[in-house]
């Protein structure tokens, strides 16, 4: 097996594609998304790509048989834009593969001519989130003000400095092939998967692109969470008189 190995299985002819990656991150933010624009666009898998800068492992699938972990790119045609989506099991494990990886997936935007990038994933606080945001952070000084005209925030103290992976990459090495490329952060706690997180980020991607897509599978999944949400609040709320009570008794 090569360094990063490529399986494409169909040339496709798209104008000016959109690259849209939604790769495992925190709270699964960018991959939910991601897997629920395949899905209500039906878009058709072009490749699939290898690395052993995966992690050292296989996946088990439901009918007892292996297979590595890879990435996948879909592509599809909407009214408004033709579209290249991302996703994929893993990220790589170290930094070098990283870069390979994002300058691979760059080689093929070039090749299909993709006008702009969108990155998506999520912003961990460490907390429960009570008012859903979107933070986010671009390569040009125009597609930061044209994104603050969709909801999108950006703070001078927030993401955090930097951003971590193919989400933070494609926008810095993308900027150096002066491709276009805005990242979109959902708040969310960082502990659980988080469907309402992807629910406000894709709500601001139907927006900028002008998208026409169903997004009610992702309401009900970011209803479902938020009822597990509730139940985890109930739990820490049940438990903080008992931890009171101890704590007194512990001191007299």
């Amino acid at each position: 097996m090569d360094e990063i190995e490529i399986h494409e299985f169909k040339k496709v002819k798209l104008n000016e594609p959109v690259l849209l990656e939604g790769l495992p991150g925190v709270g699964n933010v960018g991959k939910l998304v991601a897997e629920h624009i395949i899905h209500e666009f039906k878009a058709e898998k072009i490749l699939e790509l290898y690395s052993w800068h995966f992690p050292p492992q296989v996946l088990v699938e439901s009918d007892g048989t292996v297979r590595l972990c890879k990435n996948e790119l879909y592509a599809c045609h909407s009214k408004e834009h033709d579209l290249l989506i991302l996703t994929g099991d893993q990220q790589s494990v170290t930094n070098e593969g990283h870069y390979l990886l994002v300058e691979t997936l760059l080689d093929i935007a070039e090749r299909y001519g993709v006008s702009r990038i969108y990155t998506l994933g999520g912003y961990g606080i460490g907390q429960l989130v009570e008012k859903q945001k979107v933070l986010g952070a671009a390569n040009t000084v125009g597609l930061v003000e044209e994104m603050k005209q969709y909801g999108v925030e950006f703070r001078e103290e927030e993401p955090g400095g930097s951003i971590v992976g193919a989400s933070g990459l494609l926008l810095g090495l993308g900027k150096l092939r002066e491709i276009p490329a805005v990242c979109l952060l959902g708040l969310t706690s960082g502990y659980l998967v988080d469907p309402k997180s992807a629910q406000a980020v894709l709500e601001i991607l139907v927006r900028a692109l002008h998208l026409e897509i169903d997004t009610q599978a992702l309401k009900d999944r970011a209803e479902e969470m938020e009822k597990v949400v509730e139940r985890l609040k109930e739990m820490e709320q049940a438990q903080m008189p008992r931890v009171r009570e101890e704590e007194l008794g512990y001191i007299r």
